[in-house]
């Protein structure tokens, strides 16, 4: 029997796309720099796109890894701020990608989202697409710890 994963409730975002933006630019300007910014933001889901530039480009003309990286790790920074809120110290304690295929030399574009959402810890998942095209440059899964809220 196949895993099916359960459908995240249909719920407002606690974070909008534009205020993920302005959140973006004000606390990780080097993201924004590198010409990532969000689409789509719904609860638990998220949806960037990075601009493509030619300082992406490792040697052999492909986009290089950690750019894909980058981009997948703030897709699930995205993606759980959509479902807790402006919880800046949420972090990184995991992190896994999987390089598909060769990207095309275009603009990147990531969706992601929770697979788990814990008190604290959520599990997501990021798939990375060239843009205009269907099939996947790379697969990311991470989880993030969510600091105990202040009280």
């Amino acid at each position: 029997m196949a895993f099916k994963a359960k459908p995240m409730p249909k719920t407002t975002p606690k974070l909008t796309k534009s205020e993920f933006n302005a959140l973006l630019a004000e606390e990780v300007p080097w993201a924004v720099e590198s010409g990532i910014r969000a689409t789509r933001i719904a609860h638990g889901r998220a949806t960037l796109r990075q601009a493509f530039g030619e300082r992406m480009l490792r040697p052999g003309g492909t986009i290089s890894g950690p750019a894909m990286m980058t981009l997948a790790d703030v897709t699930m920074y995205a993606a759980l701020l959509s479902a807790i809120g402006k919880v800046k110290l949420a972090v990184t304690t995991s992190f896994n990608i999987n390089f598909l295929r060769r990207p095309f030399p275009s603009a990147l574009v990531a969706e992601g989202r929770i697979i788990k959402l814990g008190k604290k810890l959520a599990v997501m998942e990021v798939t990375i697409l060239s843009e205009g095209h269907a099939d996947p440059v790379a697969h990311a899964t991470g989880t993030y710890s969510i600091p105990p809220a202040p009280g």
